[in-house]
Parts: C-alpha cells; structure tokens; sequence
C-alpha cells in the first residue's frame, strides 16, 4: 500500500469566520469581506506527516489484530482489546504453526509467490489453514533451492571438466604442423643431448599430461625463473592421441638451455607384470566409477556435501591413466633415482633447484603437508575428511586427526621406492575397497594413495607453496587479502575445478598464469585463446 502527501496541491485553507457564516436579511456581506487567514506550507507539511504516522499505526494495529484471533470478527474487539491483543496473537498462531508442522497434509500445495499467500491470508479466515499453506510454501521453496543447488554443481562440475574450443583448436594446429613441417618432426631431445636424460646429477622433473598449453606454462614458468636452467631436465609424458601436437609444440618452440623429452604411453616398454597391474588398476577404478554414476543418477541428494561427493568421484581424472600412473613413476623411469613430479596446474615463480637437495631421511617422498593455513591443517585436509573411520578397519589402522600431504609438486626417491611396497599395497587397499562396497573413503585419487604412501613421507616447508588458487570459495576478498603471499610464493597450485585455461577460472589469480601464455604465438592467435 503507498500513501502520499503532497504540499504542492494545497494552495491554501480559508477559514470563514463566525460573522460570516449565517447573514441576516437586512444586511448582506459582500464576497470580498469574508475573512479568511493562510496557513503555511511548513504547517502543512508537518500536518501531512501526523496523518502519515497515524494511518500507518493504525494498520499495523488491525492487521495485526485480525492475526491475533482464528477469524476476523473480533477484529474490532481485538483492536479495542489493549495489551492481551499481542498475547493472543502469539498463542494462536503458534498454537497453529505447531499443528501444521506436526501434521501431514500431502494434498496441500503451496503457493507461487509471496503475493498468492498474502491473497490465502485474505481469503481464508482460518488460521490453522493459513499455516499448513504457509508450511507447504515454505517446503516447496526449499525443495527449489536444493534442486538449483543440485544443478549448479553439476554445470560447475561440467564447466571444469570440459575442453575449450581454443585449446581443442590448438592440438588440431599442431597435428597439422606436424605432418607438413619437417621441424616439428625433429627428434626430442637431439641426439646431443639424450645422454642428459639419466644423468643423475641434473634435476629431472616429471609431468603428466594431455594439455599442451598448461604443459607449456609448466616447462616456461619454472625456465624463466630457474638460476641454472642448463641444470633441468623435463619429461613430458601424455597418451597416444596428445602426443603428436604435444611433441610438435617442442619442437618448433624450443626452451633455451634445458632438455624437454616428450614421451607418448604407447612408447613404455614394460614388463608383462607392470603392464598387468596397470590393467588390473584401471578396470578397478572403472568398476568404482561406474558405481557411483549409478547411484548419482537413482539417488536423490539431499545435502550440498553428499552430491559434490559424488560429483568428485565422477570427474574425468578418475578414469584417466595418466592420473593413476603416479603410482608407476619407478617403473617409468628406471634409469632415475630421483625427480620432482609436477601438476600439469602449477605455476613455477622462482628458482626451485633447492628441491634435489632436501633430506627425505630414507622416505620415499618429500611432501607439502599445510599450505595456505599457515601452522593450521588445512579445512578438509584431516585424513578424517578422506577416509571413513566409523569402519573398524581403517578407525584401527589410520589416526583421524592427521594432515594429509598434498600433490601438486612432490619430490620421490626412486631407489627408495624401488625397495618399498608402495604400489603393491595401493593394489592391496584399492581391491579391499571394492571388497568392502567401497566404503574405506571419500572418492577420489588422493584417498588410496595416502594410504599406500603411509609412513614414507617426508614432510618439507610449505611456505614456498600456495594451494587452492583454483577453487570457487576462495572469495576475492580471501584472494586479495593474500594476494603478497600469492605472488611471493615459488610455487603456486591452482588445484580445483576453476582452471586458468578455463572460462570459470578466477581472473584475480588468472594473470599469475597468463604470463607465462606466448599470445603472440600464430596458433594461439588462430585459434583465439585470448587473456
């Protein structure tokens, strides 16, 4: 309801006086004698805003005594009724939201919008009826908005696992090159420099992956900031149908000092019992994949947690090889004894030659175990948030409390992992998962592999890591606040579903890894891949 007031349309207010107001028969008062006097528009106003005050009291009064009683007939005796008007109130309509929450009125639908319950409060004169409408309303409203949530993670999750068109371009551009382009053909490395591929005193880094741009910024990033890039040694391994534009990529686009080998899985020559067990892996992983679609599709979620649960266990790296072969990096590289594995979503900023020459004390592996929360675990990041502890076998075997380490950068003794049981007790867990009905943890990779690695790692300083550049919570507030840290960092992790190459990727942070994008080159101009 709006109410207005204006002074503009009260020119003025003529008083006739009381001399005026009845004249007799022998005397008659002309027009112009009638007395009158002008009241300001200061009183108007002032007048205006009285009635104002009052009108709006006195709706506030009946509506809320036509609220207090079960009809509205004693409105009126409400009205007049003085202090008990509010107690009334309060017990019928709380007498009334009780009864509708306890009952079960399946045939009740709820309104549309606030205005149709606003037309139910009006037309219906029983307030019981009103409360089992405003519960059915309230309802129906929840049940939207967990069904939006529902489907904003999957577009999230949808958004994040898909290939953009310019980097889909991109590989189309390179395969091509590399049929018409002797160059992009050459050999990697030279035959001069192959010899640097096992020398043990170089750092060797291992990458796993089918982007070539974000395998680009990787192998750019950690050159331009290296004190000794003649020192780096870069083993690039991705599948059968990335290898050709990943290998034309560095090719054509060489890296001054270091030594890039780019090796395609259909290269690995390995032993019927390694081939075997990378097998007898991915069937496992599938078999776990297509469980939780199944149930995702059935099962009605209720909670924002379960579903994205489920969602993590759909992402695509599940069922990637390169993913799992994190547990074959010896087997890969026998001729290596140690090297740096690298996420294909890092980017390097200073030197990290300090890395080789960490004491591991005999682990297996050196690991950021806390990053960004400083001398805090991270949220989410206790083992008791990946595994499921109300089993008594992992409750007996594991401690809830522990922080978990991190992938992103992570630094493996390969003798040392040679002489441990690593990847044969990942086989272990992994079939005792699926023996259990998948119930010893959370979805994911990180899960088995902290407990085939348990007691084998060493933890080393996380103040050289930022992680989680690549996750929606982090607000820009949050991201700004640490923005110093952020950029001072040597390595930062954009682990997470918001990429950098991708559309949803956080543009405070974006600029740390479009620094390090060639947009001059001809096929990422081709292709439009723009910042």
């Amino acid at each position: 309801m709006k109410f207005y007031v204006s002074a503009k349309e009260i020119k003025r207010v003529v008083a006739a006086s009381k001399s005026a107001a009845k004249p007799s028969a022998k005397t008659t008062a002309p027009a112009d004698t009638v007395s009158g006097r002008r009241i300001s528009n200061r009183t108007v106003v002032a007048l205006g805003i009285v009635l104002l005050l009052g009108f709006v009291r006195v709706a506030v009064l009946v509506v809320e005594s036509s609220a207090a009683c079960s009809t509205f007939d004693c409105v009126g005796s409400t009205f007049f009724g003085g202090a008990d008007a509010n107690l009334k109130l309060r017990e019928e309509l709380t007498r009334a939201l009780i009864e509708a929450n306890d009952g079960n009125n399946a045939n009740e639908g709820g309104t549309m919008s606030f205005n149709e319950l606003i037309k139910v409060l009006a037309s219906k004169q029983d307030l019981k009826a009103f409360a089992f409408k405003t519960k059915a309303t309230l309802s129906q409203m929840e049940r939207e908005v967990q069904s939006a949530r529902k489907k904003e993670s999957l577009n999230w999750h949808i958004a994040s696992h898909g290939v953009p068109k310019g980097l889909h371009c991109l590989c189309l551009k390179l395969a091509e090159e590399y049929v018409v382009n002797a160059m992009a053909r050459s050999r990697l490395p030279s035959p001069l420099h192959v010899s640097r591929l096992v020398d043990p005193t170089l750092h060797h880094i291992v990458l796993l992956t089918d982007n070539v741009l974000a395998a680009s910024v990787v192998v750019a990033s950690t050159v331009e900031n290296s004190a000794n890039p003649g020192r780096l040694v870069f083993h690039v391994v991705t599948d059968k149908k990335t290898y050709t534009p990943m290998h034309t990529w560095f090719a054509i686009n060489s890296i001054n000092s270091a030594v890039v080998e780019v090796r395609g899985l259909h290269h690995c020559d390995w032993s019927k019992e390694v081939n075997d067990g990378v097998i007898e892996m991915l069937e496992t992983n599938d078999l776990i994949w297509k469980h939780y679609y199944n149930n995702y599709k059935e099962k009605e979620l209720e909670h924002d947690e379960e579903d994205n649960r489920y969602l993590e266990a759909l992402k695509p790296s599940s069922l990637s090889l390169l993913n799992h072969l994190r547990l074959y990096i010896p087997e890969l590289f026998p001729n290596l004894n140690k090297v740096v594995l690298v996420d294909d979503d890092i980017v390097v900023q200073k030197d990290i030659s300090f890395l080789w020459e960490i004491d591991l004390n005999g682990k297996v592996s050196g690991s950021v175990f806390k990053s960004w929360c400083e001398n805090s675990c991270c949220p989410g990041n206790k083992y008791v948030n990946l595994l499921n502890f109300s089993h008594p076998i992992i409750s007996s075997t594991f401690d809830s409390d522990k922080c978990a380490w991190l992938f992103g950068v992570n630094i493996f003794d390969l003798e040392a992992w040679r002489r441990s049981d690593i990847t044969k007790n990942y086989h272990y867990w992994l079939k005792l998962n699926v023996k259990s009905g998948l119930t010893f943890w959370n979805p994911g990779v990180l899960a088995p592999a902290l407990i085939a690695f348990e007691g084998e790692v060493q933890p080393i300083d996380s103040l050289w890591l930022v992680t989680d550049l690549g996750y929606q919570h982090r607000s820009e507030e949050e991201i700004s606040n640490s923005l110093e840290r952020v950029e001072g960092a040597a390595v930062v992790h954009f682990n997470g579903p918001a990429k950098p190459w991708l559309e949803i990727g956080l543009p405070e942070v974006r600029t740390l890894w479009n620094r390090y994008v060639n947009f001059s080159h001809k096929f990422i101009r081709k292709c439009s891949i723009i910042e």
